[in-house]
This record gives structure tokens, sequence and C-alpha cells, in this order.
């Protein structure tokens, strides 16, 4: 199973409310956070909404 790890790198402030829930979804919420996610097309998508909050740390195989 081949997973990435996703960290948070911008705030959620003054930012819509669909990107702030996009970060909820993603499982992160507090700055500079890091999560390790299943990269499945779903959770692509769901950093491709909001590329200017979230960074792709690595990609494990």
């Amino acid at each position: 199973m081949a997973t990435i790890v996703v960290k948070q790198v911008g705030s959620p402030i003054r930012r819509p409310a669909e990107q702030r829930a996009t970060l909820i979804g993603l499982g992160l919420n507090k700055m500079h956070k890091t999560r390790e996610l299943e990269d499945t097309p779903s959770v692509r998508g769901m950093i491709n909404k909001i590329p200017h909050l979230v960074e792709i740390v690595e990609e494990r195989g």
C-alpha cells in the first residue's frame, strides 16, 4: 500500500469554509502538523484543491 506524508504549511485563517473543511478532512488543523495518508485518488484530489495550504513531504512506496 502506497502512502504519502502531507504537511500543513498555510493557515486556514481568512480562507473559505470549503478549504478549511478540506484541511479537517485530511486530518490537519494546526500549522506544521504532518499526517501519513493512503495514496488514493480522493486524497490526491483533496490535496490538489488546497496546494497553497499543504505540501507533500514524502511518498512511500
